[in-house]
């Protein structure tokens, strides 16, 4: 029997568990709420610890970010995922520090015991050690990166409509992505469907064609995980949009309405309104501090080399789940790749192991089943690689979509999804275009300590004026390109701090 060192101060969900193996699961993701269900009837003691309170579903963030689906229909409360799970408690906040000699973590500034711990805490963006191209080019890895992104592109589409500069109005119509994997592909035909064709009508004074979608990508193909043919088809089907693709092309500085890169005719410069950055990955940090503490081997990208049971040489105790670990124990050699398939697998998989060891039964072996990949490209296009079997257009959209809703954890926002796909597939238009993150003047709070956006006195800035990001976009253009020096509308100090903020 286990040791008395359950969560300590807290209560133990039921009285029957509070000596029972203590398993301390960190990220409420794919692979962490599997292997909360995989240990549904198992006789422990599991805590959930997350810094949100629900589990996102990172695939269809882009839909997010182009107005086509609402935050709800991608993020589900991990309560009501596992939270009617009788051995089963969610907290929030986040973990800082491992102490794995002592069976600890420390979690919201207290040490907590733990007999099983399972890191399933994901991964974030990348920008190669340029830090400060995040302001500038905001990345896609969590709901509220989405919703900033989507707030600048309304916000340069509002700002063009009522532009008198048709040069001014290109400017401001035109996007640069960076990243031509699957997030960066389906960003790119995203934002080409919502600024070609979803807004065409209810804007009057825009014209469709000056929109301007630049893909930039340091490859020499699109999907480079793919078939070259199935790249191929991305390709085609994202220039029939009107995206231009740029290959061999590597960003070296960025600025307020300009990228700079390189490619083998010489550095290229596009002026652009908007940027989205989509092009690296970088395992979470508790990946680092757990080396730190143990010692235990990391690959190049900084994600943890496990055994075959997703454990630590050293700590069979700890497992290391997701995009945090690296897993070649593989048929291949080759490690798992970092998409939700594989996640969910390893979770279940590390659930059900130590079921098996508390159980005292045998242990079952982890065998992950390859779906493929696939990418959406327009409202009824994607590509689709299952098992070696290539589907493009029509088709490969249908097995993109049920792929997707099969994933959703939630049965309602499987319906939701659903409905709204239909609608923009028939309409051509988005469902939620709403401008939202900006404080506004017109929340008159007597409130001097009031967090954003309730600013003291309504003396916050519009919503409808632009915001640092955009304000520096469009005096670059006044500045650099037009030769005027006409400032837009000025907004109120402490824009450019809510701005960073959104990034970090």
């Amino acid at each position: 029997m286990a040791a008395e060192h359950f969560f300590l101060e807290l209560e133990p969900p039921e009285e029957r568990l509070r000596h029972a193996p203590h398993v301390v699961i960190v990220g409420g993701g794919f692979a962490g709420v599997r292997a909360c269900k995989a240990l549904a009837k198992a006789d422990v003691r599991i805590t959930l610890i997350d810094k949100r309170n629900f589990n996102l579903f990172q695939p269809l963030l882009y839909q997010v970010a182009t107005g086509l689906v609402s935050r709800g229909d991608v993020a589900t409360p991990l309560r009501q995922l596992v939270g009617k799970q009788s051995n089963v408690q969610v907290l929030l906040g986040e973990v800082t520090n491992l102490k794995p000699d002592s069976k600890q973590i420390i979690f919201n500034s207290r040490a907590y015991s733990y007999d099983h711990l399972v890191l399933a805490t994901g991964s974030g963006s990348s920008f190669f050690g340029h830090e400060q191209w995040r302001t500038f080019a905001p990345p896609m890895k969590i709901l509220e990166h989405a919703e900033e992104i989507r707030r600048r592109l309304l916000m340069a589409i509002e700002q063009a409509e009522q532009s008198p500069d048709p040069a001014a109005r290109k400017f401001l119509q035109t996007v640069v992505i960076v990243g031509g994997g699957p997030t960066g592909c389906e960003m790119a035909g995203a934002v080409s469907e919502l600024m070609r064709n979803a807004m065409r009508r209810e804007f009057k004074q825009l014209n469709t064609e000056d929109t301007r979608i630049v893909l930039v990508d340091p490859g020499e193909r699109l999907l480079k995980a793919m078939p070259e043919s199935l790249s191929k088809a991305a390709q085609t089907s994202l220039e029939k949009l009107g995206v231009e693709v740029q290959f061999k092309a590597r960003v070296q500085t960025m600025q307020p309405g300009e990228v700079t890169m390189s490619t083998p005719e010489g550095d290229l410069l596009i002026q652009a309104a908007t940027v989205i950055w989509t092009a690296g990955v970088r395992p979470s940090h508790l990946g680092r501090q757990l080396a730190e503490a143990i010692d235990c081997e990391l690959d190049r990208a900084g994600r943890v080399v496990v055994e075959p049971d997703f454990s630590i040489k050293s700590h069979p105790e700890i497992r290391v789940v997701g995009d945090l670990c690296s897993y070649r124990h593989t048929s291949s050699g080759n490690p798992l790749p970092g998409m939700a398939g594989p996640a969910t697998q390893a979770g279940g998989f590390v659930g059900k192991d130590i079921g098996a060891i508390v159980a005292q039964t045998p242990r079952p072996n982890f065998n992950w089943f390859d779906f493929g990949s696939m990418a959406v490209l327009d409202r009824i296009d994607a590509v689709a690689d299952l098992r070696g079997l290539k589907f493009s257009g029509g088709i490969g959209w249908l097995l993109w979509a049920m792929a997707h809703l099969a994933f959703m954890p939630a049965r309602e926002n499987r319906l939701t999804l659903l409905i709204k796909w239909i609608f923009a597939v028939t309409s051509q238009q988005r469902a939620s275009m709403l401008l939202t993150g900006m404080p506004s003047q017109h929340i008159g709070l007597d409130a001097p300590d009031a967090p954003f956006p309730m600013q003291s006195g309504g003396t916050g800035p519009s919503i409808s004026a632009p915001d640092a990001a955009l304000k520096a976009a469009m005096e670059y253009y006044s500045n650099q390109v037009s030769g005027h020096h006409d400032h837009p509308a000025e907004t109120s100090e402490g824009s450019t701090d809510d701005s960073a903020a959104a990034m970090r």
